[in-house]
């Protein structure tokens, strides 16, 4: 165990894949000083947030994972579910563009943007 301690990512995605999620949650507010500036970590809590089912929450810090890391794909796929979870249509609609820019062939945010753009 001490091993998981000395990596304290690996021991929230652990948690995470565990579903200890509100255990991961209170572990990684207390990490968020130390890897503030990372963006995989604030993709997983980002994550963690979404599971909980809080987009409002989420948001934040996959905007800071995306501020971070713009080609990161995953991270823009949430972003998109989040803003949609918050019947955000235009956030929606730029956070697929932002997909199709970096994976031209992405069918799911084709047929997204499509629908949205289209109701």
């Amino acid at each position: 165990m001490v091993g998981l301690f000395s990596y304290p990512k690996r021991h929230l995605k652990k948690l995470i894949k565990d579903g200890e999620y509100v255990d991961a949650l209170e572990y990684g507010k207390n990490l968020e000083p130390k890897f503030a500036k990372d963006p995989d970590f604030m993709f997983i809590m980002g994550s963690i947030y979404y599971i909980l089912e809080d987009a409002q929450r989420a948001l934040p810090y996959f905007e800071q994972a995306h501020a971070m890391k713009s080609d990161d794909v995953e991270t823009l796929v949430l972003k998109t579910n989040a803003h949609l979870s918050l019947q955000q249509k235009d956030k929606a609609i730029d956070c697929c563009k932002k997909i199709l820019k970096l994976q031209p062939d992405n069918y799911e945010a084709h047929g997204l943007l499509e629908k949205l753009e289209n109701s």
